[in-house]
């Protein structure tokens, strides 16, 4: 087979006092954190559609991206090559997930019957390169955003010709991902979504939105998919209101529809940014609500209002991150997808390899920050005594069992008025954490 990346070896475990770029500092996949490998604990992925099918284009200027597979002109050609060359990267980077969307792999047609053909020839491929890399696929997908019908939406299109076309991609992409042994499928509602109510039925929409996850479901079992469901939040871009804005909307909206225990959530830092959140605390409103299914590895420019996709090189979120996906006892079916492109000005192909060994690293590092710091329980134990009059005084404990009322809370309330609280010690904890990461 054509080697695709001639100037790059498998890139190896070299330790932070490395000077090689193409070597990690931090990523030794056999160390042991805790009871567990830190390949096990990280389940990288690398993301078809940026790494693989980003051209660099945005608003303002064409594509920049330098790609082996670009100048083949043949749609399908170029599926082939470009799945071999995925396969050889991944395999080189010592990843051992990929995801993604069904027009990633294989190219769209003149018609619905013609693209599925398209598809059909391309997985027997990805199918033969992951038995000959022992690369999994995490999660399978379908892109209903890009093409011009979804317009106003997939599931929640104000057309039922959409809607239909929209469950007979994702039939497809089900039947895909089940057949390649996916271990989880995502819904990401690019633009499910509204943006205006002046031509909006939002109540309809939602509805059909959750009738169409209610499909799913049902067609999952009918072909024997075990796989998790996930539902990616994101508050807007390209819509302007999207329905699954953050944890907290997708929470009620699954509980709402009694659909909570068909799906978790796969959390995007980029997009708890875009929320108004950070990424720890999307991941902890998932993490109590047992619905932390997997991760979107990236980050987003604080200064920038859409969606950037950058390598996560942030070490301070990365391990507040990984604390809470360490206090969720892992990912379970899940992983860390690195959702994230090269900047449109790193065009070659090396630069594929430095974005994801930097953002690998950076999850590393955080991931043995973290189980350091759960391991003293600083934080931990911090918490628990802020909170400890509900647990250590007579009147908190009825508060917590539910064994007063507002009679008796009152009565007490008058005898107890020279209330004294302790400080949140806010800086301190920070301080704290910073003596963590530069240990």
């Amino acid at each position: 087979m054509k080697e695709y990346f001639k100037d790059v070896s498998k890139i190896e475990y070299e330790g932070a006092k490395s000077g090689n770029p193409l070597a990690f500092k931090y990523y030794n996949p056999e160390e042991i954190v805790g009871n567990k490998t830190m390949a096990d604990h990280l389940r990288f992925s690398v993301a078809y559609w940026h790494t693989f099918t980003e051209d660099g284009s945005d608003p303002f200027g064409a594509g920049t991206m330098q790609r082996p597979w670009n100048k083949i002109m043949d749609p399908l050609d170029k599926a082939r090559i470009r799945a071999e060359a995925a396969f050889e990267f991944m395999e080189k980077l010592g990843v051992d997930y990929f995801c993604f969307h069904d027009r990633d792999i294989a190219p769209e047609g003149d018609t619905l019957l013609e693209t599925n053909k398209n598809l059909e020839q391309i997985v027997p491929l990805i199918s033969d390169l992951m038995d000959e890399t022992g690369i999994d696929l995490l999660w399978g997908t379908a892109n209903l955003f890009t093409h011009p019908r979804f317009v106003h939406g997939a599931a929640t299109a104000p057309n039922a010709d959409v809607f239909a076309y929209a469950s007979a991609q994702v039939k497809k992409a089900l039947d895909i991902t089940n057949q390649l042994g996916g271990e989880n499928y995502v819904f990401w509602g690019g633009r499910e979504g509204y943006e205006t109510l002046l031509n909006t039925d939002m109540e309809f929409e939602q509805d059909n939105l959750a009738r169409f996850f209610e499909m799913a479901v049902d067609y999952a079992e009918k072909i024997g998919f075990e796989g998790q469901f996930l539902i990616e939040p994101k508050p807007k871009e390209p819509t302007k209101h999207q329905y699954d804005f953050d944890a907290a909307a997708v929470l009620s909206f699954l509980e709402k529809y009694d659909l909570k225990d068909n799906f978790k959530l796969n959390i995007e830092a980029n997009h708890a940014t875009l929320a108004g959140h950070n990424f720890q605390h999307e991941l902890y409103i998932a993490r109590i609500n047992d619905a932390l299914g997997s991760v979107d590895a990236n980050q987003g420019d604080k200064l920038l209002g859409w969606d950037t996709d950058q390598f996560p090189t942030n070490i301070y979120s990365t391990t507040l991150g990984m604390y809470e996906i360490l206090k969720n006892d892992g990912l379970g079916s899940g992983g860390l997808n690195f959702d994230a492109k090269v900047r449109r000005a790193s065009f070659k192909p090396v630069d594929l390899f430095y974005g994801h060994i930097a953002g690998m690293d950076t999850f590393a590092r955080g991931l043995k920050t973290a189980y350091k710091i759960l391991q003293d329980g600083f934080l931990e134990d911090f918490v628990e005594e802020r909170y400890s009059s509900y647990y250590e005084e007579e009147i908190g404990q009825k508060i917590v069992n539910g064994d007063t009322d507002l009679e008796e809370l009152a009565t007490y309330a008058l005898d107890n008025d020279d209330i004294e609280n302790s400080s949140g010690c806010q800086e301190l904890l920070e301080a704290k954490i910073n003596q963590y990461l530069l240990e």
